[in-house]
């Protein structure tokens, strides 16, 4: 089966990225990480103006009654430029029409609410907060929390496998740019066999992840599947990343540092692995 993206789509995804290399993301999200929430709000805005949190709304609903596929494609963008907030919960649990930035938490699949202290939470009782290892991110306990249908849950885990995607995408072309700038032993690191061979398993673990992604959005790959293997996919980006720009990586400063962190928090977000992998094997033994 050939699957291409449509003009419309890939305009979409276009106008996504430039609203958001416009808006110096690497600094609303190190503002976001340190309580100033008010350049992430403001950016919230503008995507919500481009209809982002609305998209797969039905139209009957004042939405734009979207594609899955166009879920895919927007949460890879966000992935990639490092979109902050409640994306998953606002746009892909339950989509806000109006804009609003709201959050949940999810019985048996995500135990805490990202974002309470700035999104509106939808239902249940805030507890108490947690850090993330995304320091972009907070996690707060909820009690009472209502549960979300099967198909609300599963555009969740699709929309944060598509922002896996993206973030796994975003590591390798920085990693990529990296080790053809660094000089060792008056060589680029990248001329080296073992780190083209490191960079080349990350590009094959993510174009294999890609259409398990978008063929979750096509109803035809099962969604934990496309969770499961972008998870693993941007997870190998990050520790490749890692290793080749060496201790620097390991900073704070550096801003490889934040899609790191936002890989690691995410690939075990709504749903970790081993749930995944559950869900898949009992697919395949119901089939």
């Amino acid at each position: 089966m050939k699957f291409e993206l449509t003009d419309e789509q890939i305009g979409f995804g276009e106008a996504i990225t430039a609203l958001l290399r416009s808006s110096d993301t690497v600094a609303v999200a190190r503002s976001w990480a340190d309580g100033d929430h008010a350049p992430g709000v403001a950016l919230w805005g503008r995507l919500a103006d481009l209809g982002l949190t609305a998209l797969v709304a039905p139209e009957d609903d004042g939405g734009l009654g979207g594609t899955l596929v166009d879920l895919a494609v927007a949460f890879e963008v966000l992935g990639h430029e490092l979109a902050v907030g409640p994306w998953i919960e606002s746009a892909a649990l339950v989509p806000q029409v109006e804009g609003a930035m709201v959050t949940a938490a999810v019985p048996g699949i995500s135990a805490y609410a990202a974002d309470a202290q700035v999104a509106q939470l939808l239902s249940g009782t805030a507890g108490a907060t947690h850090a993330s290892i995304d320091t972009t991110r907070t996690l707060t306990e909820v009690a009472g929390a209502d549960a979300f249908s099967a198909e609300a849950v599963d555009r969740a885990v699709l929309a944060c496998a598509a922002e896996l995607l993206g973030a796994g995408e975003r590591v390798l072309a920085d990693s990529v740019t990296y080790v053809k700038q660094r000089k060792q032993f008056g060589r680029e690191i990248g001329s080296y066999q073992a780190i083209k061979h490191q960079l080349a398993d990350v590009r094959i673990a993510l174009d294999f992840a890609r259409p398990l992604v978008f063929g979750a959005a096509l109803g035809e790959v099962p969604v934990s599947a496309a969770k499961v293997y972008a998870g693993d996919a941007a997870y190998l980006a990050a520790r490749t990343g890692l290793q080749v720009h060496g201790a620097i990586g390991y900073t704070a400063e550096f801003d490889l540092s934040l899609w790191l962190n936002r890989i690691r928090a995410l690939v075990t977000a709504w749903g970790t692995p081993a749930f995944h992998r559950g869900r898949v094997l009992e697919h395949l033994v119901g089939a």
